[in-house]
C-alpha cells in the first residue's frame, strides 16, 4: 500500500539534498496554475526549504478563467510570486512567423507552455533559482506533455509518482482538497485531460502500477502513446564520434 506520508517525507529530504549539491543558497520557482501537481510541488518545495525560498509565477494568456486556484494556492503557502501575463508574447510572436508558414493547430496550442517555460527561467535567471519541474509519472507515460515547456525544468519532484500518488501526498501536505482533487484541463484547448486522453488516470495509475486493465482498446492506446512519446523522456540523441 502506498505511504504518502512516507513518499512526502522521502521526496522533501530529496529535495533539500538537491539544493544542497546543486545551489545550497538558492531559490525554488516554479509555475503555479492551481492545480494539484504544481500545488504539491510548491507545497513540497516549502517544507524542504521555507516560504522564503520558494516562488511562484503566474502565466495567465490573456483571460484564465481558473487564476483564482493559483493565487489560491501561493495565498495558502504564502510565497512571494510573480504575474506575467504571455498573450502579448505569444500573439507577438504568432504575428512575427511567415505568412507563408501557417501555423499547425499542435504548434499554436504547445507555444504557450514553452513561453510559459522561458518566462520561468527569466525569473529564475534573476531570482538566483533552480526550476521545478511538476509533470507526473502518469502524463509522463503517456506524454502529455509539451517538450521543452512543461516537460522541461532543473528538478522533478514528482516524475516518479502517479495521479493518484501525487493526490494522495496533497493531502497529507494539508492542501486545500479543492486544488488537490481539481478536475485537469489540459490549458491547451479547454478539454479535461481524460476527455483528450481517452481513458481515466485511474485506469492508467493502475495499469502503471500493475499492468492490469479491462478495456483492451484503452490498453493498445496507453501502450501507442507510450511508445510514441518515450523520446520525451530521453536525452537528445548526440552523434558520438570515433575519435
Amino acid at each position: 500500500m502506498f505511504d504518502a506520508y512516507k513518499m512526502k517525507e522521502e521526496c522533501v529530504a530529496w529535495i533539500r539534498d538537491f539544493f544542497e549539491k546543486n545551489g545550497k543558497n538558492c531559490n525554488a520557482v516554479l509555475g503555479i496554475s492551481g492545480g494539484k501537481d504544481s500545488s504539491v510541488v510548491a507545497a513540497l518545495c516549502v517544507e524542504a526549504l521555507g516560504r522564503d525560498r520558494v516562488i511562484g509565477v503566474l502565466m495567465p494568456n490573456g483571460e484564465q478563467g481558473d487564476i483564482d486556484c493559483a493565487y489560491a494556492l501561493v495565498n495558502h503557502l504564502g510565497i512571494r510570486y510573480y504575474v506575467v501575463n504571455i498573450r502579448d508574447a505569444v500573439e507577438g510572436l504568432c504575428g512575427a512567423m511567415p505568412a507563408d508558414l501557417p501555423l499547425s493547430t499542435q504548434t499554436r496550442n504547445n507555444l504557450p507552455p514553452r513561453i510559459r517555460m522561458a518566462t520561468v527561467y527569466a525569473i529564475s535567471q534573476s531570482c538566483n533559482g533552480r526550476v521545478a519541474n511538476t509533470c507526473n509519472l502518469s502524463e509522463d507515460w503517456v506524454g502529455y506533455s509539451t517538450r521543452y515547456g512543461d516537460a522541461a525544468g532543473d528538478f522533478s519532484p514528482l516524475s516518479r509518482l502517479t495521479v493518484a500518488e501525487v493526490k494522495a501526498i496533497g493531502h497529507v501536505l494539508g492542501l486545500p482538497v479543492d486544488l488537490v482533487e481539481k478536475v485537469p484541463i489540459d490549458g491547451l484547448c479547454g478539454k479535461t485531460d481524460e476527455d483528450n486522453l481517452g481513458f481515466t488516470y485511474t485506469e492508467l495509475d493502475r495499469y502503471i502500477r500493475t499492468g492490469e486493465i479491462e478495456d483492451e482498446a484503452k490498453k493498445a492506446r496507453i501502450d501507442m502513446l507510450h511508445e510514441r512519446n518515450l523520446f520525451k523522456l530521453e536525452l537528445m540523441p548526440c552523434f558520438e564520434p570515433n575519435i
